[in-house]
């Protein structure tokens, strides 16, 4: 009994046979001239930054995919996805195993109304495509486009999975791998998850500028004027007169001199300090007295003087 059990499954590849049949494959392909993608995970974790986080999380709150998803984990973990590729509603990939498997994953188009309804409730929120990709805004944002049900990721109803393995069931493992390879491919390039929805993600941006073309002028009382400008940074600004417009087609006006550019500051200032001197001096006329005048008196001399008695 358990001899007969032994011939129906294939012997056990340890990790390391199986990583050295994937990179015997890379190269065979490669050598042939054909560009593959394979998937290389360091460490337990198959996905470190958030959508492709997400992504594996969102597969692994389905029941229908619970049996499956950890031999998936092992192979993709081994390096047995040797290329995966996504485009707009595709995820094409092969997968070693004891034989090379192919796999197609079709992936429905996100519904317009469900797209629509996205944009609009992070209109507003999203003002940096960059931070979108990284996954660095608001966690109220970031959970409305995660939103189990009618978010941007797949449910098992939009996902139709085929693998060439002789296994019955619909998720094999090799499926099952190379659904997780696309999480750890997002860390990589988030983008992609864009693709293959089929939206774009610029819209999210769309109402961002809306919201900004909608906001109040500023009031008189928040300009500032060219002087308080001047005053403020220390700049000499020129004024604009009338004889420097020149309208297209109007005869050309004979050169006018140009007059010294003086800022308003430095205008105000020289009025100050003469005010000033003026002050200055009118204060010196006041408390200086004028100088008495003596009249000389003749004095008699000698032989003028009147004989003692």
């Amino acid at each position: 009994m358990f001899d007969r059990w032994r011939t129906q499954w294939p012997p056990y590849v340890p990790v390391a046979e199986r990583r050295r049949r994937a990179a015997v494959l890379i190269a065979r392909f490669r050598k042939s001239g054909k560009t593959l993608s394979p998937i290389q995970v360091e460490g337990r974790a198959i996905a470190r930054t958030f959508w492709g986080d997400a992504w594996c999380r969102n597969l692994e709150r389905y029941s229908d995919y619970a049996n499956r998803l950890p031999r998936g984990r092992t192979y993709l973990r081994n390096g047995s996805v040797v290329d995966l590729q996504i485009t707009k509603g595709e995820i094409a990939a092969m997968v070693a195993g004891s034989s090379l498997y192919k796999i197609k994953i079709a992936i429905a188009p996100v519904a317009k109304a469900r797209w629509k309804a996205i944009c609009r409730d992070c209109a507003g929120t999203i003002d940096s495509l960059i931070e979108l990709l990284q996954g660095r805004l608001a966690k109220g944002v970031m959970d409305r486009v995660c939103r189990e049900g009618d978010g941007l990721f797949p449910s098992p109803m939009e996902i139709k999975l085929s693998c060439s393995c002789p296994d019955w069931a619909d998720m094999c493992k090799h499926v099952a791998a190379a659904l997780y390879g696309v999480g750890a491919r997002l860390d990589q390039k988030p983008q992609l998850l864009f693709v293959l929805r089929g939206v774009d993600e610029n819209e999210l941006l769309a109402g961002c500028g809306q919201d900004l073309s909608l906001t109040k002028a500023p009031t008189a009382a928040k300009v500032l004027d060219d002087g308080d400008v001047a005053a403020l940074f220390g700049l000499e600004m020129a004024e604009t007169t009338d004889s420097d417009i020149h309208v297209p087609g109007a005869p050309e006006r004979s050169p006018q001199p140009k007059k010294p550019k003086v800022s308003k500051r430095l205008a105000r200032e020289k009025t100050v300090a003469a005010d000033k001197n003026a002050s200055v001096r009118a204060n010196r006329t006041k408390s200086v007295p004028k100088r008495a005048t003596l009249k000389r008196v003749p004095v008699a001399s000698s032989r003028q003087r009147a004989p003692n008695p």
